[in-house]
This record gives structure tokens, sequence and C-alpha cells, in this order.
């Protein structure tokens, strides 16, 4: 299936609710999705895949980032369980940080859960690197979070990737 990049709209939010649902154990609810529709600072993306012949395009993926003063906040990503280990969380990541760049941003961070392996790998390649750790952060269960940083290269900021 081939997907395609593109900001989100109120009538994406059942699709990204569903995945939502679907990718995690303790998902974000639908008022929290369509919040970060009215945030400034926020950006949904959506990766949506071409629909066969006679099928509508679905949703397979999305991203919800903040870009707050000259730092990229990844708040989270999600990929349709159906379509995971196909590039759409890494064209996601690479999407968010193209839009920061061009901004200027200098850093990037996000928060992980230790036992999120295929999401600690994916951020490992684009160079994220473990500064600390937040203690009980998951209220859920109690799980920790790992804080990931990436610095940008000044050579690249203030130009897409």
């Amino acid at each position: 299936m081939t997907w395609q990049l593109r900001p989100a709209t109120a009538d994406d939010l059942p699709q990204i609710a569903r995945i939502e649902q679907a990718a995690h154990r303790h998902p974000w609810t639908a008022p929290m999705l369509a919040a970060e529709l009215e945030n400034s600072q926020s950006r949904l993306v959506v990766a949506v895949g071409a629909g066969q012949a006679g099928q509508a395009a679905v949703i397979v993926g999305y991203m919800v980032s903040w870009l707050v003063a000259d730092e990229l906040h990844v708040q989270n990503v999600a990929t349709d369980p159906a379509f995971r280990r196909q590039g759409v969380g890494r064209a996601l990541m690479a999407e968010a940080e193209g839009y920061a760049l061009a901004r200027g941003a200098q850093l990037a961070t996000l928060e992980v859960r230790p036992s999120n392996t295929e999401a600690r790998a994916l951020y490992a390649s684009f160079g994220y690197e473990q500064v600390g750790r937040r203690r009980g952060y998951y209220q859920e269960d109690g799980e920790d979070a790992l804080v990931l940083v990436r610095t940008f290269p000044a050579a690249q900021r203030g130009t897409p990737l």
C-alpha cells in the first residue's frame, strides 16, 4: 500500500481514535485527540493509505508533536497494527523533524516506555539518546518513562530534512 502524509482534520478523528485504541495499552481519549487540533503549538499529522479499487482511503498512522520555541516535542506516534513495519512511523518522525528543522528547532525530545522496544528502536535509528528516566511517569500502570533527546546539527537548522 502507498500512503501520503497530511495535516489531520476533525473528520479524521474517528479513524485516529480507532488506531489509538488498537495501538496502545492506555490510549488517549477522543477528547484528548480533539484537543490537539485546537492547540496552537500542536501538529497532528496523518498517514493516509490509498484505498484499493472501490475503497476509500484509510488512515494508517498518525503523529502528535508540539513545536515549543526551538524544541520539537514528540507527544504520540501510532501506526495501525495491520500496517506496522512498513515505514509509516519512520515517515511520520521524518516529517515532524523536517517541519521543526525548517523552523529553526535545535532539538527534539520525547518520553517512551522502557517496554516499548519497537518505538525505542525507531527513535534510536534517528539518533535519539536517553538523557533521563521519569519514575512512575505513566499513571495508568506506574511504568517509568525514558526521556530521549536528539540535538539537531546547526547546519541542518532552518532547512527541511
